[in-house]
């Protein structure tokens, strides 16, 4: 069977809850629908819920993320930062965390011992180890969450610096602190917790994290597959590959254990789980339901439907990527009608939200883009943020 890109784009509206019907009625199940939020961005978890749950507010953001801990900022996919279901962590831990974090302490230790020779394996550990004790400590009388200055004024390890661009104008020293927090947090030893300095604040205090139970590392990436091509699918075994950050030798193996069926795409062979293309024709969401009804989104830089694949002309027009991406290839603030990026959005230093059309999809989808502009407005008040990845469009909208 063939899908084409508006037989892809339909599947999005509920499976992706961009529809208002679709709609969720709590945080953790938008993460469950897209396999985790990204978080990279601080404000985007908070925006990329809002615009998928039926009666959005802060207070349950919150709650899933710091009162009943049920979603965890934990690295991931691509060494990106993600909040995902607590339930799943050795899914995410075991498939692609352990990995990573293997990767980044060989890149810290050799960046360590270009500053001094004695810095090794084993004085990494101890400061490892150090950090994590003082965490406990502090933690017990500070509601379990500690802030990294905290941890550092303990550790006298973590205050040392490491010089970075050498030699270069903009030389500067950072300390080694944040890169022994980040990589105990990457262990999974750590978690990071509230934020310091309000919802688009980019630091954080930590809690130790309790061990997590063991999972096989093949069976953890089957599962992540899985839940992958249920939200996601149809995708390319480029699109898996860039996704997870796996090799492609992994993502082949693992397509075959969870039985993927081959699909054809625009842009080549794609891959549906068995009996998703069952569940209904083509032409609708592929659950039996229908077409979908028409719908617009304002969704935020980094959203996990913008990053979701490595080939996007199917809903994103190749000539407007370079108004919508940044150069190392992180999306910005977007618009959305009915599957498709038409545009993309801003928020002022005053709070006004402001977008631009850059795709002409009619009267009825640029009033719907204007009403989504007014709710968001509404619920933001005068509340304003900056993307961390700004991109040109969103730059000449703030100006």
């Amino acid at each position: 069977m063939r899908l084409t890109a508006a037989d892809r784009r339909a599947r999005l509206a509920r499976r992706h809850l961009l529809a208002p019907a679709a709609r969720a009625h709590r945080t953790e199940d938008v993460a469950e629908a897209l396999v985790g939020l990204h978080v990279t961005d601080a404000p985007t978890v908070t925006l990329s819920a809002y615009a998928r749950l039926t009666e959005p507010t802060m207070a349950d953001i919150d709650r899933a993320l710091y009162d009943d801990r049920t979603l965890l900022r934990m690295h991931c996919m691509r060494r990106t930062l993600f909040a995902v279901p607590t339930e799943l962590a050795p899914v995410f831990h075991f498939s692609t965390a352990q990995a990573v974090a293997a990767r980044e302490r060989s890149s810290l230790l050799k960046r360590l011992r270009e500053e001094n020779p004695d810095w090794d394996a084993d004085w990494l550990a101890a400061a490892e180890q150090a950090a994590l004790d003082a965490l406990v400590r502090l933690g017990e009388s500070a509601a379990g969450e500690v802030g990294a200055g905290e941890v550092s004024a303990e550790v006298p390890e973590l205050r040392e610096t490491v010089t970075l661009a050498r030699g270069k104008p903009y030389e500067a020293k950072q300390r080694v602190g944040g890169w022994v927090l980040r990589l105990l947090a990457m262990d999974g030893r750590i978690r990071r917790g509230r934020q310091q300095g309000g919802w688009t604040s980019g630091q954080f205090r930590y809690y130790a994290a309790p061990e997590l139970p063991p999972l096989d590392p093949q069976e953890a990436r089957a599962e992540l597959v899985r839940r992958w091509l249920a939200s996601y699918g149809p995708g390319t075994t480029d699109d898996v590959k860039w996704w997870t950050g796996w090799s492609v030798t992994d993502v082949r193996k693992t397509l075959a254990a969870v039985g993927a069926v081959p699909v054809g795409l625009d842009e080549g062979d794609g891959w549906v789980l068995p009996g998703d293309l069952a569940a209904g024709t083509p032409a609708d969401t592929g659950d039996g339901a229908g077409p979908p009804e028409p719908y617009a989104a304002l969704l935020p830089g980094l959203d996990p439907t913008t990053m979701g694949w490595k080939h996007r002309d199917w809903y994103l027009d190749p000539a407007h990527r370079p108004l919508l991406f940044d150069t190392n290839g992180n999306g910005g603030p977007t618009v959305w009608w009915n599957g498709e990026i038409i545009g993309g959005w801003a928020c002022r230093a005053d709070g006004e939200i402001v977008w631009r059309q850059l795709a002409d999809r009619g009267a009825e989808a640029a009033a719907a883009v204007e009403a989504e502009a007014a709710r968001l407005q509404h619920w933001l008040g005068d509340g304003c943020f900056v993307p961390a990845f700004p991109t040109p469009l969103a730059k000449e909208l703030t100006r």
